[in-house]
């Protein structure tokens, strides 16, 4: 069982990772002191699992676990606040653990990830921001700034102001994240409903959706109605 450790403090990361040391099948395979390092460190290494800690600078575990790709590592949250933990498991997260982590307690998550027989989804409630890698450039996408979705094939465009960036995740899994603010009007496209100016109806059911930003995307039918009752919410 490979596993990372992810904690902006040294003496936290050091003391989870000699308790670990005394599990015989895990292997620490690497420890990231902020989410940006995270991210990298989880594409390099490829673990099975992430310890991850909850509030971080800039990039906390919520972030970083909604920029993962689909069917990435499992997840065990590492905090000292259990107001936490609804929110963790909403995640679809293996375990939370309270600081400081008792021994006994740790010998139980070790125990479900054990028996955890593939690693789990990551889908979120509605993450603050994304973290998108471009050659080797870390890019802090707040979603309030999300214009609209695109699907391209296993990646999805997040188009912010002029500018696209490639997440590598389905349309599908990222609007289990932030569905509460983005709408399908097409099988690959779904749009921020504070963004959408009007609605126009065209020919055979389809609509025109006309953004604030002056963006035009087409609405088909079978997606039409269900976008009008969004926004009449």
């Amino acid at each position: 069982m490979r596993v990372m450790i992810v904690d902006d403090e040294a003496p936290a990361r050091t003391k989870l990772a000699r308790m670990l040391a005394a599990f015989a099948d895990v292997e620490i395979s690497g420890q990231a002191a902020d989410g940006r390092q995270a991210i990298d460190l989880a594409a390099e290494l490829q673990p099975d699992v992430i310890f991850l800690d909850v509030q971080m600078p800039e990039v906390g575990g919520f972030d970083v676990a909604a920029s993962l790709p689909d069917n990435g590592p499992a997840l065990v949250f590492v905090t000292a606040y259990d107001q936490f933990a609804l929110r963790a498991f909403d995640t679809h997260a293996i375990d939370y653990l309270l600081k400081p982590v008792e021994p006994l307690r740790l010998e139980r998550t070790i125990a479900r990830l054990r028996q955890a027989t593939q690693p789990s989804g990551l889908s979120l409630t509605v993450p603050v921001r994304l973290v998108v890698t471009e050659r080797g450039q870390h890019h802090v996408i707040e979603c309030r700034q999300i214009t609209w979705l695109e699907s391209a094939d296993n990646y999805v465009q997040l188009h912010v102001g002029s500018r696209a960036f490639l997440l590598r995740r389905t349309l599908a899994s990222i609007l289990d994240d932030l569905e509460t603010n983005f709408v399908r009007i097409h099988r690959r496209i779904a749009v921020a409903t504070a963004m959408v100016e009007s609605v126009e109806q065209r020919a055979k059911g389809d609509a025109l959706v006309h953004l604030k930003d002056g963006t035009q995307l087409p609405c088909s039918r079978s997606y039409r109605e269900a976008l009008l009752a969004r926004l009449g919410q």
